[in-house]
């Protein structure tokens, strides 16, 4: 048991009306203790910055400005320290849709979040036990049956100081409805952030969802995003993932319905010395269903990428289709990529494949670059933005793809290896 954990387990607090997934939660962290580096989900992730680390919340905190995504019209909510600092109640929220916090008072509004929450999340990750323990600050979204929601919600979390912070998104999509949720998480402190999103989606709704995983520096982010999809469902997901001290996502998605259709873009990128660990897990538990999963990593000097993917099909799982591609572009010798594509399938009448590929930058045609007066700099972005432009130009919404092409950019130049 580590310092760290064992503060966490000591500040626990359970006397509300989510106690049950909390008392859970911490039984499952007594029992499990500290992960050793032979425990294959954090074989390649060392924990040393957070084993002796002080564990401690922020009560409150003030606004930060929060930075726009151009010709966005979102509705923003912001965490600053793991504090939710957007009154929810003031918000104009379109027809259709409810905001809540989940300190909320409504016995039909907690009702509802407890059948979400730490019921889509699975309890093997660590860190998601710690946040079922310890959140205190997080929304609620409930999109009506049938409803159209055009207007993205976007969840802000930003770290400034040296805390840890830990907050929480449970999204209830209900029967043919649709929305769009951006999760965006930045900062470079000394800081520790937790950060779990739980989504349900029921029969025949669509989720358009994006996860911007951007800490860097000192910080530490360990998070997940979860998806239970029921019948006729769609999922598409767009995730980009920044390294720092330690950096880890999770995502899993659920197919509990028939005919349900997940897609999922990832990319990460890594400068010198920062470390990203991907793991994701597609559960096909029902017949029909449908994933396509393509992650591309580019790392730089001394860096470090971990990627985990595994897709399970379950006996029931008939006429599943899925796929599962991870490509790595690696910009220095030195730089580390673990890569580990899984498929297990306990159906006979299905169509999967897995792959996984490591390379280096072309130097013929970074040559080619230069001898025509190219700097290598500029060079070397145009040729990372040529193994990430496929799934940049899948992002659907307009504003978020015009977004995402400079911050990339300016990301590439702090990756050049000199």
């Amino acid at each position: 048991m580590s310092q760290w954990l064992e503060q966490v387990i000591d500040a626990a607090q359970i006397s509300d009306y989510l106690a049950p997934v909390r008392q859970q939660a911490l039984e499952k962290l007594k029992a499990d203790g500290w992960p050793a580096r032979r425990n294959e989900s954090w074989r390649f992730t060392p924990l040393t910055p957070v084993e002796k680390r002080d564990a401690k919340q922020a009560v409150q905190a003030d606004s930060l400005p929060v930075p726009a995504i151009d010709n966005l019209d979102a509705i923003d909510l912001v965490f600053v320290d793991g504090v939710l600092v957007t009154q929810v109640n003031t918000l104009d929220v379109p027809a259709g849709m409810s905001i809540t916090s989940l300190n909320s008072d409504d016995a039909a509004t907690q009702q509802a979040i407890s059948s979400v929450y730490g019921q889509v999340k699975p309890t093997r990750h660590m860190f998601g036990l710690v946040n079922d323990a310890l959140c205190q600050h997080g929304v609620f979204i409930n999109v009506e049956a049938g409803a159209k929601i055009d207007t993205p919600i976007r969840i802000v979390n930003m770290a400034s100081q040296n805390v840890d912070a830990h907050t929480r998104v449970v999204v209830k999509v209900a029967e043919g409805a649709s929305a769009t949720v951006i999760e965006q998480g930045f900062g470079d402190t000394e800081s520790l952030t937790t950060a779990f999103a739980e989504y349900d989606l029921a029969d025949d709704a669509h989720l358009e969802h994006y996860r911007f995983a951007m800490f860097t520096g000192k910080a530490k982010q360990l998070g997940g995003s979860h998806f239970k999809l029921h019948n006729r469902t769609t999922l598409n997901s767009t995730m980009v993932g920044y390294g720092s001290e330690l950096s880890r996502l999770d995502v899993d998605i659920h197919h509990a319905g028939e005919f349900a259709d997940a897609k999922m873009n990832a990319i990460y990128l890594l400068a010198e010395g920062e470390l990203f660990d991907l793991h994701s897990t597609i559960e096909h538990a029902m017949p029909n269903g449908t994933t396509e999963e393509n992650a591309r990593g580019i790392v730089g000097d001394k860096a470090r990428a971990v990627f985990n993917g595994r897709i399970h099909i379950h006996r029931d799982a008939q006429k599943t289709l899925a796929e599962l591609n991870n490509r790595n572009l690696l910009l220095s010798r030195r730089g580390v990529i673990n890569t580990k594509p899984e498929l297990e399938i306990y159906a006979d009448d299905v169509k999967c494949a897995h792959g996984a590929t490591v390379a280096e930058i072309e130097e013929e045609a970074l040559y080619y670059m230069l001898t025509r007066g190219v700097s290598r700099s500029k060079a070397l972005v145009m040729l990372n933005f040529g193994f990430i432009q496929e799934l940049i130009n899948d992002v659907p919404n307009v504003a978020v793809r015009e977004w995402l092409a400079p911050i990339l950019s300016e990301r590439f130049a702090q990756m050049e290896v000199k």
